[in-house]
């Protein structure tokens, strides 16, 4: 598509963004519709968030993604959070509308989706273990609590952050919280396993976020990372009998939601998983 003074701008902030394949993505789903935009990933430091999030508005972006690790940071700049983002806590998408900046939550429903769609998973019943506490963690979390299972926990390095993540859940589930080093404690009655931490990603891909012992054939493991497409829990997993999910279905499916957002249509959903698949070979 040609680039004219008329384009119109989206993008990604986060730090690190050079493994993402959103551009290569988004940009499609904007051909495919015949849309005179281009999507650009921005590293930015979390020094830095305020500066690019008033640089952006100010040259006329009509929105952005947001990842790791500024999902929570980001609601101080914005001028309104839509309710479900503002229960979870964290943004990962950013609306520019009549000069007010509106956040959104699309990791949560992009999850689910991805999750049920490829595992099959009644997620009524399942007793959760989940591996961090920021952003990502606090979207799957409430997703899941919302979607009724039985219970949930939270491990994460520093216990307080896990503490503070379990307790707004509320009244929705049985939640509680864990160091990752006491993770081995719940980790045999644990049904779905997820892991929203960056431990795993490309170019770390042999690093591994808890001992491998620990997974059994009765888990789920799900793990948000999508560089590489299988990381090394999902291979242990996967070797020690249990289903596995990878983050790439979850990249789509919120990145379809973010699109339908921006443009005020649907997203070509098709489009962009091919877009999606090619990049990662």
């Amino acid at each position: 598509m040609r680039m004219d003074a008329g384009t119109g701008v989206v993008g990604l902030i986060g730090h690190p963004v050079g493994h993402s394949k959103s551009p290569e993505m988004m940009n499609r789903a904007f051909r495919a519709r015949g849309l005179p935009f281009v999507y650009l990933a921005f590293d930015v430091s979390p020094q830095e968030l305020e500066t690019a999030v008033r640089g952006m508005q100010a040259l006329g972006f009509r929105g952005w993604n947001v990842t790791i690790p500024h999902k929570v940071a980001i609601l101080e700049y914005l001028d309104e959070v839509e309710e479900t983002a503002r229960e979870i806590g964290a943004v990962n998408t950013v609306v520019s509308r009549n000069g007010r900046l509106i956040g959104y939550n699309t990791d949560s429903e992009g999850y689910l989706r991805s999750l049920v769609d490829e595992t099959g998973l009644e997620l009524a019943g399942q007793r959760v273990l989940i591996l961090g506490a920021g952003g990502a963690a606090r979207a799957v979390a409430h997703a899941l609590a919302v979607a009724g299972v039985e219970s949930i926990t939270i491990a994460n390095r520093t216990r307080e952050k896990a503490e503070r993540l379990a307790a707004s859940l509320g009244r929705k589930v049985d939640a509680r919280a864990l160091s990752l080093a006491e993770v081995a404690r719940v980790a045999g009655e644990t049904t779905l396993l997820v892991q929203t931490t960056s431990v795993g990603m490309y170019p770390e891909t042999e690093a591994i976020p808890i001992d491998p012992s620990l997974l059994h054939e009765g888990m789920t493991v799900s793990d948000l990372i999508y560089r590489p497409r299988k990381t090394l829990l999902l291979r242990e997993a996967e070797a020690r009998g249990a289903r596995v999910h990878g983050g790439l279905g979850m990249l789509l499916h919120q990145a379809a939601l973010a699109f339908e957002k921006w443009m005020g249509r649907a997203a070509p959903v098709d489009v962009m998983r091919d877009a999606l698949e090619e990049a990662m070979k």
